[in-house]
């Protein structure tokens, strides 16, 4: 009996390394589901009930934003663009900026509509610039989510209005926000604001105010999305940034926006006193040097594009080892181009990469140049 009292004492003692994660349901009591994740990484720091299928309202609206942005950054829609409002757009009903038939527009201002006040006449009339009608556009919604690996969603619409087979989860819209912020970042710019004008230098001046309130009132908020319907209750895909820490924080189903703001921002507050951004290597920080032959430069940086850094609790102090891959480089190579990665692994599992660039422009020797350089090893005896 002594010895078992000491053995449980001793594992009492084992100081285990968990990653911060509550499930305690009265951080968001009034949500029938919800998540945190830190946007980086994509790591969780709070889920309930995460992959329950449910009616998500406008957040739906996300992924008709990662489309249009997807064009925007191909080139085949640009943000002057003029867009004359279709009869069809301009009779949607719910959530608008009021657009009218056969109105001149700016693929910029449409986006603001979608992005600040959740217009889905605006939508709409985007989805038609870009797919001709919505029920093609929203074939491109649902192969954008299966391209992100997605399980629990399906839409029937570009709106979020309710209709039969148009669901998501709260993990699976944590993934799409991430994607937006992570890599369509110009989604901030129309997310952060909290209010704005459509046609400003006209007589049909439009006032925009933000249907997120956090981004006012929440330190650091910068988005994302709102949500509202009969069937989805009021939702509110949120992410906020300080320092170097940005997180994402879902809430579905609830039954108040007041409620939603009030769980969403305390969902971000515990996030924020539980975890941390450690780090381990800054931006421009030289990671490897490299050898070039035939280059006019013989040696180069593989330095890093970004912070390198991982989600840790606060209080851990944890160690880290390193892997570093380099591309097969061809020349030229212009200053800033990817040429490798950096992985760090805590106990052997990758837990965070980063990007290397050349720190150089690196261009091939001339023939002649060769010949000399020749020529000098020769005479030298390097050969």
């Amino acid at each position: 009996m002594k010895r078992l009292v000491i053995v449980l004492l001793a594992l009492l003692l084992i100081p285990f390394n968990v990653f911060a994660l509550d499930n305690d349901d009265t951080l968001i009591k009034g949500a029938k589901s919800g998540i945190l994740i830190d946007a980086n990484s994509g790591k969780i720091i709070y889920e309930k009930e995460k992959d329950k299928e449910l009616a998500v309202a406008s957040m739906t609206k996300m992924v008709a934003q990662i489309v249009i942005l997807e064009e925007i950054e191909k080139g085949n829609i640009k943000w002057n663009q003029e867009v004359i409002v279709s009869k069809n757009a301009a009779d949607m009903g719910g959530s608008q900026i009021y657009i009218e038939e056969g109105e001149k527009i700016t693929v910029e201002d449409l986006m603001k509509g979608i992005s600040m006040a959740s217009g889905n006449d605006a939508t709409v009339q985007m989805a038609e610039v870009i797919a001709g009608t919505e029920e093609k556009f929203v074939e491109l919604m649902n192969k954008k989510v299966k391209e992100l690996g997605l399980k629990h969603t399906r839409f029937s619409n570009c709106t979020g209005l309710d209709q039969e087979n148009h669901y998501s989860s709260a993990y699976d819209m944590a993934i799409i926000a991430r994607e937006l912020v992570i890599n369509h970042p110009d989604i901030l710019k129309f997310s952060s604001l909290y209010e704005d004008y459509l046609r400003e230098d006209t007589e049909n001046k439009f006032w925009l105010v933000n249907t997120n309130k956090l981004v006012r009132f929440y330190d650091g908020a910068d988005g994302l999305k709102t949500g509202h319907t009969d069937a989805a209750g009021y939702c509110l895909a949120a992410t906020a940034k300080r320092n170097d820490l940005r997180l994402i924080a879902i809430v579905l189903g609830e039954d108040d926006s007041k409620v939603r703001n009030s769980e969403t921002m305390a969902l971000l507050d515990y996030g924020f006193n539980s975890v941390k951004v450690n780090v381990l290597k800054k931006k421009g920080e030289v990671v490897k040097k490299i050898k070039i032959d035939k280059a006019n430069k013989e040696i180069v940086s593989a330095i890093l594009k970004d912070n390198l850094g991982v989600v840790e609790n606060i209080g851990d102090n944890k160690k880290y080892s390193y892997n570093v891959s380099i591309d097969k480089i061809k020349l030229p190579i212009n200053k800033g181009s990817k040429i490798g990665k950096i992985e760090v692994l805590e106990n052997k599992k990758i837990v965070s990469t980063g990007d290397l660039v050349i720190s150089d422009t690196i261009a091939p020797l001339s023939y002649l140049d060769l010949f000399k350089k020749g020529a000098i090893d020769l005479i030298s005896g390097n050969l």
